[in-house]
């Protein structure tokens, strides 16, 4: 779901100058893993980099296909009008962390990515009862909008446009958690070339604006 603003204004641009029609289904990271693996019939993936390399070995994926696309960090926010806590430093952030009455986290690697750095703080026991992940599909940006969590962690890009809640910035220095998002040629695709060259495009420096205009860097 992280990159599904960014696939969507791409793929506009990339009609828009003589490519071919492309419609993105956006779903989460795990979901869309498991339906590649199963064999649907895509023509090309858009997901963690880990995750293409395990398409790829699999043979869901064609080999030398995979091309990054955007690098993408990992912010966090509260809800709108709630006190917003000190979240500058390594320290501050992690005095948040015991602070808060809930934690919000994602799905993927982002999410697996947090918990290692609670454990690497010390604190993952002392956190564990108050950290609520996300189903998936569903931004953790909502759960911050409902009240049902106080302290949300999730790619920048998802949180950005969501109602409801104030994006406090990225994770503090020494604590960033950055995706490598990337795209491959889905192994059954009966249009390979043209999922190449869609590839090239969302690779392509043309494409580098929409990236930043949607919380990302290219990659």
């Amino acid at each position: 779901m992280a990159t599904r603003q960014i696939l969507a204004e791409l793929a506009e641009m990339y009609r828009s100058r003589g490519g071919a029609a492309v419609r993105f289904e956006s779903v989460g990271g795990v979901d869309a893993l498991r339906r590649v693996q199963a064999g649907e019939a895509f023509d090309v993936a858009v997901l963690a980099g880990e995750a293409i390399d395990k398409l790829v070995a699999s043979g869901h994926v064609v080999a030398g296909s995979k091309v990054d696309l955007a690098r993408s960090n990992v912010a966090i926010a509260v809800r709108a009008g709630a006190p917003r806590p000190d979240a500058g430093s390594a320290d501050a952030l992690r005095n948040a962390v015991l602070s808060a009455r809930s934690i919000g986290y994602s799905t993927g690697p982002s999410g697996t990515a947090l918990l290692k750095l609670f454990e690497r703080w010390g604190i993952a026991d002392a956190v564990r009862e108050r950290i609520v992940q996300a189903p998936a599909g569903i931004p953790v940006g909502k759960l911050v909008a409902d009240g049902a969590v106080q302290l949300g962690f999730q790619q920048l890009s998802e949180l950005m446009h969501l109602p409801g809640i104030e994006v406090l910035g990225p994770m503090p220095p020494g604590c960033e958690i950055v995706t490598v998002f990337s795209g491959g040629v889905c192994a059954g695709s009966a249009r390979a070339r043209a999922a190449q060259d869609l590839l090239a495009y969302l690779r392509s420096p043309e494409a580098a604006d929409a990236k930043r205009r949607q919380g990302m860097e290219p990659a």
